[in-house]
């Protein structure tokens, strides 16, 4: 499992040759996996797309051939959602599983894969929705100000989180769950940021920043995982990148340095999750 990736080639070498030395059955990515800043210029992100990562899928799986992972994927919120094109032609190549806002099955566990966070200071709001309420944090800006890349689905308004996850969560075995979800839940080892001390309009800001409706969520649910990205300074800050809610168990593959995160674990063993840092 990887996440926060942000378009750095020399990242994604690491990961693709992780793979073909140990040759994972899947390989879940958490999201922000665009070049950081590419909403500025589409051209950015969609030649990373079409230049590197997915030429370099097909090299991959060329060479894995029926060893190649089901590689699982989500969006983050730095990742421009008018991208997800490019995302569904990989998919019909057998290159990934684009899994935002869907539940699949894959070796008797069900994924279920959710791009959307709570309101952030960012302006980019292609991935942010209301968490639990129309509450917004100070210092954050609502779903409905900042610049889209295509047009909601939903009306962003009344549209919710935790909505969303109780529309994806029908009928599914919880022990066999595992959800990649780019945002942790809040409260948690994985959402600690750096915001000690801060405070706007004598109001401080909660160092905690994760979603409020997958912490509910877990703690009601009990999936068998969460694997989740976006706070890269969490593990610096806790000591731990993972974490647990019952019976989930939860990961980060978030990070604040140079090298790459790989977390590595078996879902029939997930306590038994280890991190690599490469």
């Amino acid at each position: 499992m990887v996440a926060d990736l942000h378009g750095f080639t020399e990242q994604y070498k690491k990961l693709f040759d992780a793979i073909l030395v140990h040759k994972p059955e899947a390989v879940f990515m958490a999201g922000d996996l665009l070049p950081a800043g590419s909403v500025y210029g589409r051209k950015q992100s969609e030649n990373f797309l079409k230049a590197y990562l997915i030429p370099a899928l097909k090299k991959l799986k060329a060479d894995l051939k029926d060893e190649y992972p089901t590689i699982f994927v989500i969006l983050g919120n730095d990742d421009p959602r008018c991208e997800e094109a490019h995302l569904n032609h990989a998919q019909a190549l057998g290159l990934i599983e684009y899994v935002h806002n869907k539940v699949v099955e894959w070796k008797g566990f069900y994924v279920m894969g959710m791009s959307y966070i709570p309101p952030s200071p960012f302006l980019l709001k292609d991935w942010e929705r209301y968490d639990v309420s129309r509450y917004v944090d100070p210092g954050c800006t609502h779903p409905m100000e900042g610049y889209r890349t295509v047009k909601p689905v939903e009306d962003i308004h009344y549209f919710t989180i935790e909505e969303n996850l109780e529309a994806l969560n029908q009928d599914i075995d919880a022990e066999k769950l595992i959800c990649l979800f780019h945002t942790p839940p809040y409260q948690s080892n994985l959402d600690r940021a750096d915001l000690d001390g801060q405070m706007i309009d004598y109001v401080p800001l909660d160092v905690h920043i994760g979603s409020i409706a997958i912490q509910r969520f877990f703690q009601k649910v009990q999936p068998l995982l969460g694997l989740h990205g976006h706070v890269h300074e969490s593990s610096d800050l806790t000591g731990s990148w993972q974490d647990t809610i019952n019976k989930t168990n939860l990961y980060s593959a978030a990070w604040d340095g140079q090298e790459l995160a790989l977390i590595i674990f078996n879902p029939d063993n997930p306590a038994d999750a280890i991190r690599k840092l490469m």
